[in-house]
């Protein structure tokens, strides 16, 4: 009787105990389950460890690693896009104001100071000239020199552009068939436009359609051109000018291109104006 009577007593205190301190032991009791987990947490995930400088180098390079590279086609007119010039022949017509564009071509500057090279078809005839830059600027030139055994004319323009560069020319000697090329133009007046292709074979000759004129030594490729790209480069992956477009091979009645077409290589082209490009 008297252990059930202590037992009693204990019960009886320990109800008054719980219900006087209930919430401060709901508190400390889920302190305590809060703990328990964080303590859980820390011990199953670890801190990271302090970013370091190879950590850093390390994610860099594997960006780099899988980073899609510009094409060579994209670097190589990079390169030579503002050494590009739409050439365009002018004319007067009784019927309209002013001058009228009767041909378009391309041309390349070769040396800084607004000497270009263009075709000699594509100024023929032209009662002016006028040259519009990368930037939009148009000017007219003039005529200061030709090479009718190369379809070449050089043009001086009349004013250029702040800061024209002139593009980089390379020798042929080392240029070899399946050599990767581009060349840049206006086609149909379209451009400045790119097109990529291969280097098809060299120290080819091609006649004029009337058969007027045998151009020898020229270099063959397949990057598409059409009217509108001749006078225009013809540059290498590096984006360094071998040749200046000249021509193309179509057998048909129709004056476009079919897969073959033809460069003045830059050496017969520098010495039109009597300079060595290298």
């Amino acid at each position: 009787p008297g252990s059930r009577a202590e037992a009693a007593t204990w019960r009886a205190r320990w109800r008054i105990f719980h219900a006087r301190h209930e919430r401060p032991l709901l508190v400390v009791a889920v302190g305590v389950v809060g703990l328990a987990l964080v303590l859980v947490h820390a011990a199953i995930n670890p801190p990271p460890r302090p970013l370091r400088q190879e950590d850093i180098g390390a994610a860099v390079l594997n960006s780099l690693e899988h980073a899609k590279p510009p094409s060579h086609a994209s670097t190589a007119y990079e390169a030579v896009r503002r050494s590009v010039v739409r050439v365009n022949g002018l004319g007067l017509k009784k019927e309209s104001q002013g001058d009228v564009v009767e041909g378009v071509g391309t041309g390349v500057v070769i040396v800084d100071t607004g000497i270009i090279l263009t075709n000699m078809h594509v100024v023929a005839g032209a009662e002016r000239i006028q040259v519009v830059f990368d930037d939009g600027l148009e000017a007219d030139a003039d005529v200061v020199g030709i090479r009718p055994e190369h379809d070449l004319a050089v043009l001086k323009a009349r004013k250029i552009p702040d800061d024209l560069p002139a593009a980089t020319l390379r020798s042929t000697n080392d240029l070899a068939p399946g050599d990767e090329v581009i060349a840049v133009g206006f086609p149909f007046g379209i451009g400045p436009s790119v097109s990529a292709g291969v280097v098809s074979g060299l120290r080819r000759e091609y006649g004029s359609r009337e058969g007027k004129r045998l151009l020898t030594n020229l270099i063959q490729f397949d990057a598409a051109v059409n009217p509108g790209n001749s006078g225009g480069p013809l540059v290498t992956a590096d984006g360094e000018v071998v040749g200046i477009v000249t021509a193309i091979l179509n057998p048909t009645s129709q004056h476009v291109f079919i897969g073959v077409g033809f460069a003045v290589p830059i050496e017969n082209a520098a010495s039109a104006i009597g300079m060595s490009p290298f």
